[in-house]
């Protein structure tokens, strides 16, 4: 973003808003109307355009006028072209040809249906979406359905005002979770006023986030006030009312709920079909070894071949719902739209063309809730007396079984048809349909749940460690050897060559914990035969004290391990902190949370087996060589202890691999196995080879991050040596948890 045109934008802003003079949520609520203001005009752009490229394709060129909704009328006069089949064959891979260039010349992530992108980008891109993707999208969808292809609005409404939702956020600074608010609340500002059903489309972006029946609670409040604000400038522009216009259909008999229940059925079938048809096709197109600029020119063709034979089931199609909603159109009829709306849509936004799913679903829907209505009003004439009542019901019920959302969809179907009595019936559909449905869904980028989001990863994890207690690791508390205060510093050196402790408590002649040092305290000193006698240890132990009492919980065990990047923290009486219990690991932290996620998902194995790869999985896709330390700092196999003492001084490292002239690994040394070797007043002479561990821990560069992992934790190594093969001892780096873990984070932010 150009530096003037973001400081510009700045000024725009009240400065009153940004000085703090006025209320926080003064200041957000100034946001998020802005938002709504700029999605609402964003819808109005589009629907101009759309009525345009309408107008032009469709009227002009293919003399093709299909009906409208009651509540849209045309923009522009009919013109005098004469019905052309064989032009309305063609239109669709025109459309696409321009389309595609489009897209995939200038923002790739476009294609498809766009409601994906925006919730994509609030789980796992911090609510960022790239400024120009909202404009590329808009024009591609406008090229793509005008010209014939089978699509909705709402996905290039959605990525409209999820764009500028995140462009504000960003322009502003505001922290992630700010810009992940906002981008929804553009979202659902922007469905909101095109549909002109601004309740639903705020409920509809805080539900179609997750698999399952779960909101995202705090971008209702915002979302509400901008698809208020984009509902009511779009209206001013195109009058006020709601999308179609229905009898006021009435639920009256429960007998109804059997021919509604065999709907639900029909709906979760189709439904299916839509789902495998379109992401079938999707991934036909991803294999065909072709330019992917073509590839909607491709779908355009195989859509307007259909098209030719059913013309009803090009571009949007909302009219024909309108009429099988005043019960004008005949069952056959309403069966060959829903069925051929449903491969229509697949072929012209599965092969990379652009625009939305929910438009096509709303048709489909009320299509086949026409139908079977029909059939029971045939069949059971004095139970179902309106076979429009179906249609607004199929319409609610076949698109809360392809998104997951059954709650947003019900309110949807009620405000764009202006009726409210069939609630009863459309949440018995939506609900049943849902239910039976819910392992299919048209928005491959939900998550199952908060937990599943990479957007709340961080707070669940806050959360568990909150709830747990230290008194709960009391049992895993390591016994340490505790340090009289007065011990001199060469007798500190035979402790410390006798075993492997890092962090050393120091306690007075009573046995009151009064410091602490670590080995990185004495290393400087560790080698100095001169001071041995003369330094005490307590001239050396740190007394500002980081320790942890029973009553305190993880979360501020696990800040306390991060302040100073410590391993091991002390633990004290509740009571008296000079009293030592033990020291607490960050592994045992780290342990104990794992095993609470795995009581928490308990029962959910065979849901998680439906979910993308969890980070443990997703480490067995990841390679040693591309996670592994290349700049190793190594001893040779010949260098002498005194040489040992210094290089191992200077380079501030504990552990080092031992390698002979040609590089070969031949073993490990550690810090403690210097000091023990001058303990043993082994010779000044002695050569690293004769100290070092020669049972060498490895893995290889073809080994997963999992293997890696494994071995590690396993043998609780500090690290391993990576070479080029099981037989083979050539080094080429070594290999921490820290690299592994900085590799996976790196790898799930990108992948």
């Amino acid at each position: 973003m150009p530096k003037n045109f973001t400081s510009i934008f700045r000024h725009i802003i009240p400065s009153a808003l940004t000085s703090g003079r006025f209320a926080i949520a003064g200041k957000f609520l100034f946001y998020y109307v802005l938002i709504g203001v700029i999605a609402g005009l964003g819808s109005v752009a589009f629907h101009y355009l759309c009525q345009v490229g309408f107008h032009f394709f469709m009227d002009y060129l293919a003399g093709y006028r299909p009906p409208s909704p009651a509540g849209e009328g045309h923009l522009l006069p009919p013109t005098s072209t004469p019905f052309n089949r064989w032009l309305l064959l063609f239109l669709p891979a025109i459309g696409g040809v321009f389309s595609g260039w489009l897209v995939y010349t200038f923002a790739p992530e476009a294609e498809g249906h766009g409601t994906d992108a925006a919730i994509d980008a609030y789980h796992n891109k911090g609510g960022f979406v790239r400024a120009r993707i909202p404009i590329i999208k808009t024009i591609a969808s406008a090229l793509t359905i005008t010209s014939g292809g089978s699509g909705g609005r709402e996905g290039p409404i959605a990525q409209i005002g999820a764009g500028f939702g995140s462009f504000l956020a960003t322009v502003m600074n505001s922290p992630e979770r700010e810009r992940r608010i906002m981008l929804a609340a553009g979202m659902g500002a922007g469905i909101g006023s095109i549909f002109r059903a601004p309740l639903a489309g705020a409920l509809f972006a805080a539900e179609v986030l997750y698999k399952d029946p779960e909101f995202e609670a705090e971008v209702i409040i915002p979302a509400g006030i901008s698809s208020v604000v984009a509902y009511c400038v779009f209206c001013l522009f195109f009058g006020w009312g709601s999308l179609f216009n229905s009898q006021d259909f009435v639920f009256q008999n429960p007998l109804e709920l059997g021919p509604y229940t065999v709907l639900s059925f029909v709906l979760v079938g189709a439904g299916i079909l839509y789902v495998k048809s379109f992401y079938g096709i999707h991934g036909l197109f991803k294999k065909i070894p072709i330019p992917n600029h073509i590839k909607p020119a491709i779908g355009g063709l195989i859509t307007g071949i259909i098209g030719f034979f059913l013309p009803q089931t090009l571009a949007f199609g909302y009219g024909y719902a309108q009429m099988a909603l005043d019960n004008q159109l005949p069952t056959l009829f309403l069966l060959g739209l829903a069925l051929g709306k449903i491969f229509t849509t697949s072929f012209s936004i599965g092969s990379g063309g652009s625009g939305g799913v929910f438009g096509p679903s709303v048709v489909i829907g009320g299509a086949l809730g026409g139908a079977v209505g029909r059939v029971f009003n045939y069949l059971l004439p004095n139970i179902v007396t309106h076979p429009g009542a179906f249609v607004v019901v199929g319409m609610a019920g076949f698109f809360a079984a392809v998104s997951n959302a059954p709650i947003s969809t019900i309110i949807f179907v009620s405000e764009m048809t202006n009726s409210y009595h069939l609630l009863l019936p459309s949440m018995f559909v939506c609900s049943l349909a849902y239910l039976v449905s819910r392992r299919w869904t048209i928005y491959i980028k939900q998550v199952q749940n908060r937990v599943a989001s990479h957007a709340h990863r961080g707070e669940f994890f806050v959360d568990v460690l909150a709830a747990m207690k230290v008194n709960d690791l009391l049992a895993h508390l390591k016994r340490v050897q505790l340090i009289p205060e007065e011990m001199t510093f060469n007798q500190f050196r035979e402790i410390f060559a006798s075993g492997e402790q890092q962090y050393f408590p120091v306690v007075d002649r009573d046995g009151n914990f009064t410091g602490i040092f670590s080995i990185n305290d004495v290393r400087s000193i560790l080698f100095d035969e001169e001071i041995g006698n003369l330094v005490l240890m307590k001239d050396i132990a740190n007394s500002d004290i980081i320790y942890l009492k029973p009553s305190d919980d993880l979360n501020e065990a696990l800040r306390k391990f991060t302040i100073r990047n410590l391993n091991q923290i002390p633990v004290v009486k509740e009571d008296n902190p000079h009293q030592l219990l033990g020291m607490l690991d960050r592994r045992e932290v780290i342990q104990a949370y794992n095993e609470r996620i795995k009581e928490i998902k308990a029962g959910m194995v065979a849901e998680e087996q439906r979910r993308p790869l969890s980070e443990l999985a997703h480490l067995q896709t990841l390679l040693v060589k591309n996670a592994m330390n290349t700049n190793v700092e190594t001893v040779s196999e010949d260098m002498s202890l005194e040489d040992l003492k210094n290089f191992i001084f200077e380079k501030k490292f504990n552990i080092f691999p031992v390698v002979n002239s040609t590089g070969q690994l031949i073993g490990i040394i550690s810090l403690s196995d210097v000091v023990s070797a001058m303990q043993r007043d082994f010779s000044p002479e002695t050569k690293a080879k004769d100290i070092a561990t020669k049972n060498v821990v490895t893995v290889t560069e073809n080994d997963t991050l999992l293997t890696a992992l494994k071995t590690i934790s396993t043998g609780d190594y500090a690290m391993l040596p990576v070479t080029d093969g099981r037989d083979s001892r050539t080094l080429l780096g070594v290999i921490s948890r820290r690299d592994i873990m900085s590799s996976l984070g790196k790898s799930v932010l990108f992948r």
